[in-house]
C-alpha cells in the first residue's frame, strides 16, 4: 500500500511539472502552429539562473529574479528568432527553433564547464513530510495544488481579458484577426511571456526534487512535456494538463517496476496509440479545411 502511494504521489508531482512546460508548447502552437524546440533549454535555463543568482544574492531576492529573466528570455528568443521570419515558411522557423535550442545549450556548457550545477535547496517546499506513512518533499504535496491555481488563473486571462480574448482570436484565425486591427506581435509575446513563466515555475518544483543541473537538464523533460500537449491535443491547455498527469504517473509506474529502462518507450509507445486512435489528441478538436 506505502509502495503504491508513493508512486502516486511521485507520477502526480512530476506530472504537475510536466504539465507547466506543456502548456507553454501548447499555447505557442494554438497561436503560431509552431513547436517551440527551445521551450525545454528555457526551463534549463531557468534552473541554471536559480544555481548561480543564489551564489550571491538572498533566495527570496532569487526566484522572483529567476522569474522574471527568464519571462525576459522567453520574450528575446521570440523577438530575435521568430518575429523575423513571421512570413518565412514554417519550416524555416522549426529550423530557428532548433538553433535556439542548441544555442542555449552551448551557452550553458560554456558556462558551466560542462560540469553538473547542484539546484539550491528551497526552504518549505525542500523539506520532508511523511504522508500516509510515505516520506517524501514537500514539493511533491505543493505541485498538483500549484499547478492547479495557476491553470485556473491562466483559464481566467484567457476567457475574461481583452488579451485572452486577442489571444483566442489569434489562434483561432489567424489573418483575421490582424485584419481586424488585433496586435498579433504583442499577442504573441504575451504568449511567450506566459509559457516562459509556467516554464520557470516548473524548474523551480523539478529541480527541487532533481538537483543535480547539466547544459542537457531541458531536453528530457521538454520532450516529455512536448509528448504530454500532442498526447492530450496540442493547443488544448486542458489537454496538455491531463495529457502531462498521465504521462507523469505511466513514467513513475514504469521506474518503479522491473522494466524502469523502457520507461520513456512506453511514453512514445502509448502515444504512437492515442494518434493512431484518435489523431488530433484526447482533447484535440478535428480541422476541416475549406476547398
Amino acid at each position: 500500500m506505502q509502495y503504491a502511494i508513493s508512486i502516486l504521489l511521485s507520477g502526480v508531482s512530476l506530472g504537475g511539472q510536466y504539465a507547466l512546460i506543456a502548456i507553454g508548447y501548447t499555447m505557442v502552437y494554438g497561436i503560431l502552429r509552431l513547436i517551440n524546440f527551445a521551450h525545454g533549454d528555457v526551463f534549463m535555463v531557468a534552473g541554471l539562473m536559480m544555481v548561480y543568482l543564489t551564489a550571491s544574492l538572498p533566495l527570496a531576492a532569487s526566484i522572483p529574479l529567476v522569474l522574471a529573466l527568464t519571462v525576459l528570455l522567453g520574450f528575446i528568443i521570440e523577438r530575435a528568432a521568430y518575429k523575423p521570419l513571421r512570413e518565412a515558411p514554417r519550416m524555416s522557423v522549426m529550423i530557428s527553433a532548433i538553433g535556439v535550442s542548441y544555442l542555449l545549450q552551448n551557452l550553458a556548457t560554456y558556462i558551466t564547464g560542462g560540469l553538473p550545477q547542484m539546484y539550491p535547496e528551497i526552504p518549505g517546499i525542500s523539506a520532508t513530510v511523511n504522508i500516509a506513512g510515505v516520506s517524501t518533499k514537500w514539493v511533491t504535496v505543493v505541485t498538483p495544488a500549484l499547478v492547479l491555481a495557476l491553470v485556473l488563473a491562466l483559464t481566467q486571462l484567457i476567457h475574461h481579458t481583452k488579451v485572452g480574448m486577442a489571444m483566442r482570436a489569434v489562434a483561432k484565425d489567424f489573418e483575421t484577426a490582424q485584419l481586424m486591427g488585433i496586435k498579433i506581435n504583442a499577442v504573441i509575446s504575451v504568449t511567450f511571456i506566459i509559457g516562459s513563466f509556467l516554464a520557470a515555475v516548473g524548474s523551480v518544483l523539478y529541480f527541487t526534487n532533481y538537483q543535480s543541473i547539466v547544459p542537457l537538464s531541458g531536453s528530457l523533460p521538454g520532450l516529455r512535456a512536448f509528448v504530454a500537449a500532442v498526447f492530450g491535443g496540442i493547443g488544448s491547455i486542458p489537454g496538455a494538463v491531463v495529457g502531462a498527469f498521465i504521462i507523469g504517473l505511466s513514467e513513475s509506474v514504469i521506474k518503479g517496476s522491473s522494466w524502469s529502462i523502457f520507461s520513456d518507450a512506453f511514453t512514445f509507445a502509448l502515444l504512437i496509440i492515442i494518434l493512431v486512435v484518435k489523431p488530433t489528441g484526447l482533447f484535440g478538436e478535428k480541422v476541416t479545411d475549406k476547398v
